[in-house]
């Protein structure tokens, strides 16, 4: 009986042990089994990589200009009109001058004649015949008569309605025919070259941005265009209220295709590094404060701490982590686990296969030949 219950203990462990070395086979099969990640890699590119401060700004003209009446007149010639190129005392329009040119030889008359009477008492002065006050007298008068008439040759000038500034009508106001009075604006003129964008950066790059430096504009209007600028000014002030400071933005555009109301995008180069290592931007991820990155090592995605640098265009540089052939995880690496099994599959074929491949191209070349 005893023996018996031996036994029976001795089979109840032989089946306990068996259950559980199942249970581990099945495991470790269930882990051969887990499917790896499909992932995308790349390896580090060298190169140059621009430090850029990026922001958005409308650019405005830098001189804009009504043009208005100095004198009152009927519009006899309209000679300008809205998108004209014009220079600066262009004439863009004529008034009717006649009575101003009546007035004008009037005045010149009087003038003249004031003159031959001023040299004839110049004459009796120095004989003694004129006294010095008559002759101060006359001289006043003659100042007085010189003034009138340049008074009437600059109000007929006046007709002639010209530029203040080199531009594009951008606004006409008047009709031929119209009269306008002393002040009433005629054309408005804006000034394209330069145009000028005001960007407020805060004050943490205020020892980046300098005069001189050169700035990128983006327009969407103007798709596939680039436009090279120049900082102009840098506020020497940083304004509390908002902590940033003022910066001036000059563009010069020979095109004339930017116009003033247009938005951009700027991008201010302060620094450059040269022969640097770089990835994908999207390849960095943040664990914990730190910058990390995921590099595929004997079929494992393994982790990198990496300390980064600049950024542009998508990519960043890579000061500290990572080595020219590593392959870095650059699509599939959110949520993806250390030490977990990846399949890369922008993989390039082996070499055998690019062999096989080219044997085929040079058969088929010679076929044709």
């Amino acid at each position: 009986m005893k023996l018996h219950r031996i036994s029976a203990a001795a089979l109840a462990c032989v089946f306990l042990l068996s259950a559980c070395q199942q249970g581990d086979q099945a495991e470790e099969k269930e882990e051969d089994e887990v499917a790896p990640v499909p992932v995308e890699t790349s390896k580090p590119i060298r190169g140059d990589i621009l430090a850029v401060y990026s922001g958005t700004a409308p650019i405005e003209a830098f001189a804009e200009a009504d043009v208005i009446a100095k004198v009152d007149g009927e519009i006899r010639e309209v000679l300008a009109e809205e998108g004209d190129l014009v220079e600066m005392s262009e004439i863009l329009a004529r008034l009717d001058g006649d009575r101003l040119r009546l007035e004008l030889n009037e005045s010149r008359a009087r003038l003249n004649k004031m003159q031959r009477d001023f040299e004839r008492n110049k004459e009796l002065r120095e004989k003694g015949l004129l006294s010095e006050g008559d002759f101060e007298k006359i001289r006043y008068d003659l100042e007085a008569l010189e003034a009138a008439f340049n008074l009437a040759s600059l109000e007929l000038d006046y007709t002639q309605i010209r530029a203040p500034i080199q531009g594009v009508i951008s606004e006409r106001y008047i009709k031929l025919g119209n009269t306008v009075r002393v002040g009433e604006p005629m054309f408005r003129v804006t000034g394209f070259d330069p145009l000028v964008a005001y960007m407020h950066i805060p004050e943490r790059e205020f020892s980046r941005i300098s005069a001189g430096q050169p700035v990128a504009i983006d327009i969407d209007a103007l798709a596939g265009e680039n436009f090279i600028a120049t900082v102009t000014r840098v506020s020497p002030i940083v304004d509390p209220g908002t902590g940033t400071f003022k910066i001036t933005i000059e563009i010069h555009d020979e095109t004339l295709r930017i116009k003033p109301g247009m938005f951009g995008r700027m991008s201010i180069v302060y620094d450059k590094h040269e022969d640097v290592l770089q990835i994908p931007r999207s390849a960095v991820m943040e664990d914990m404060g730190l910058e990390t990155v995921f590099v595929v090592e004997d079929g494992k995605a393994v982790k990198r701490v990496v300390q980064t640098g600049y950024g542009e265009k998508g990519m960043i540089e890579i000061v500290d982590g990572l080595g020219d052939t590593d392959d870095v995880i650059t699509v599939g690496q959110v949520g993806l686990k250390p030490d977990a099994k990846v399949s890369v599959i922008n993989a390039p074929p082996a070499s055998g296969d690019e062999s096989e491949g080219e044997g085929e191209g040079e058969d088929v070349a010679e076929d044709e030949d």
